[in-house]
């Protein structure tokens, strides 16, 4: 029988996690990450992911990730592996409504799952957007199965912050009209692979001003640095 003491502290830890999550003060993909991050350690996970759910073959998962705490290399490594759209964890959750608790091989592969040991099992569920477009919400750890009551309470809070999450995808809507033609256009020869001097050649202007649009960019976009405005602007299909 489990300790009420500990159930009633978990409880309470919840509680405040919950009531932090709805306020109007959450308006940024970074603050739904920060509450990710407190989310999975609450729960004694240590990485999470949220992707959308992916649709044929030809779609890269670099492209589908939308908020993440994932090594960088480890992006890098499952997205050039192309295993995401055909992944056994990925059909099942086709397949089922239900939350998902498994071997984390089931996602990553055997190749790239043991090169992380701190990512053995995975807890994964599908959320969908007001307007119906499925999402992958995934946590990551060594930790054993959640029971039933902690299942509930765990799928209760990743809807709360998939929900915060998509205020953030609304935002980007009027985004467009704040990111300037030069910007929009820096943005996109970069996520083409152009570097600042290519790019400075290509729209006739000097490297410095280059690097001014992406600084003006990256703070519309809030973000810390370029590559962060190039992968927010793809999230947000601004280029």
């Amino acid at each position: 029988m489990k300790d009420p003491e500990k159930l009633a502290l978990r409880g309470e830890a919840y509680a405040d996690l919950l009531f932090s999550m709805p306020s109007t003060v959450v308006q940024t993909e970074y603050e739904v990450l920060h509450l990710m991050r407190q989310c999975a350690a609450r729960f004694g996970f240590s990485h999470f992911m949220i992707a959308r759910m992916p649709f044929g073959e030809q779609q890269r998962f670099s492209e589908r990730l939308m908020l993440s705490s994932w090594p960088a290399d480890l992006v890098r490594q499952y997205d050039a592996s192309g295993l995401f759209h055909s992944s056994a964890l990925v059909e099942r959750l086709r397949q089922t409504k239900l939350p998902v608790f498994a071997d984390a091989t089931l996602l990553l592969g055997d190749n790239v799952a043991m090169a992380q040991p701190g990512m053995s099992q995975i807890f994964a569920v599908t959320l969908h957007t007001t307007y119906g477009e499925p999402f992958i919400a995934t946590f990551f750890g060594t930790r054993g199965e959640p029971d039933r009551a902690e299942t509930a309470e765990l799928c209760f809070v990743l809807l709360q912050l998939f929900e915060t999450l998509e205020r953030t995808f609304e935002a980007g809507i009027s985004m467009r009209d704040r990111l300037s033609a030069r910007e929009i256009e820096c943005l996109r020869w970069a996520a083409a692979g152009k570097s600042s001097d290519e790019i400075a050649t290509i729209l006739g202007i000097s490297v410095y001003t280059v690097s001014s649009y992406f600084k003006t960019a990256a703070k519309k976009l809030d973000s810390v640095n370029r590559m962060q405005a190039i992968a927010r602007a793809m999230r947000l299909k601004l280029i």
